[in-house]
């Protein structure tokens, strides 16, 4: 449990909720059902074991920003608890609720449990695999996805982990439960997809001598080139498949079906980080002192070869 001031709301209230909920209960020394409602919040909090954190602020001490709340969401008494998620206000409620009314408030809002705990095996495999651990964050993965089966983000890093470890076999094992959905046109998955080209390029056989002498005699040789940047993909020379894919797409945009168009879009996917998680809207307006957005940092050989890729199209 937190008590919000001027001072921590936008570190202790703001950015905190872009990790995990925040609940806000609004309350006042003197107000008889807030202290009723108190005890039940944090007993909550500790029942939901650490999936929201539970903050309070004394209206009394900090009406600057309870009476902004009230006044967004139109609420004019205490306790008025309010649900922040993604650096927003999203929800509220109002009254000394009973427990039960409490836990579906919050169950809209609070992530499952064992989503939680995959999110924190993914958050401990970035840091592992910044440090060069690549096993302690392949276990961490492992764990991600079967605690939690549905979280796509999740089975990407492990599969990419995989394979960056050329464990394709069991990259392999771990794709087919998402294969159908890295298929599927009508719903796209981009990263779910640049997992399955990448795993098709390792289907590939080829000789790279044979390949190589194939497109110094005719430049035009498609099938040449795609089977090297195939045989580049596959041995993770991300660089090298581009520039061979860029070579088809200069040449003819539309050969075979786009596929070396699509190839290189594969690519860059693999190479991109996620962006940040949006901060969610409030539903009757914008809190005024909200934190700062979150900057994406742009990779310049990411940047270069999306360039390259405009110019070859355009």
């Amino acid at each position: 449990m937190i008590d919000i001031t001027l001072q921590n709301f936008e570190a202790e209230l703001i950015t905190a909720s872009q990790q995990r909920p925040v609940l806000l209960d609004i309350w006042a020394p003197w107000c008889g059902p807030c202290r009723t409602l108190g005890p039940v919040l944090e007993k909550l909090e500790e029942a939901y074991a650490g999936r929201f954190t539970l903050a309070k602020l004394n209206s009394d001490e900090v009406p600057e920003i309870a009476t902004q709340l009230s006044q967004m969401f139109g609420v004019r008494s205490i306790p008025f608890c309010v649900m922040f998620a993604g650096g927003q206000p999203v929800d509220g409620f109002v009254g000394a609720l009973p427990e039960a009314q409490i836990r579906e408030f919050l169950d809209k809002h609070v992530p499952p449990g064992e989503m939680l705990e995959a999110e924190a095996d993914v958050a401990e495999a970035e840091d592992l695999m910044a440090e060069g651990d690549l096993e302690a964050a392949l276990q961490k993965l492992a764990h991600a996805v079967q605690t939690d089966p549905g979280n796509d983000a999740a089975r990407f890093d492990y599969i990419k982990a995989l394979l960056e470890m050329g464990l394709v076999a069991e990259a392999r094992e771990a794709f087919a439960p998402v294969a159908v959905k890295a298929a599927d046109t009508l719903v796209p998955s981009p990263r779910l997809a640049a997992l399955a080209t990448w795993l098709q390029a390792y289907e590939a056989e080829a000789d790279p001598v044979a390949l190589q002498a194939a497109i110094a005699a005719n430049k035009r040789d498609f099938e040449a080139r795609f089977a090297l940047a195939q045989h580049h993909l596959a041995g993770q020379r991300f660089t090298e498949a581009m520039d061979e894919l860029l070579e088809i797409i200069m040449r003819d945009k539309a050969w075979n079906g786009e596929a070396a168009r699509k190839t290189y879009v594969a690519i860059l996917e693999l190479l991109t980080k996620p962006a940040p998680k949006p901060a969610a809207e409030a539903k009757t307006g914008t809190l005024e002192l909200a934190g700062k957005a979150a900057v994406v940092h742009s990779d310049p050989l990411i940047d270069s070869y999306r360039r390259k890729l405009s110019m070859a199209l355009f």
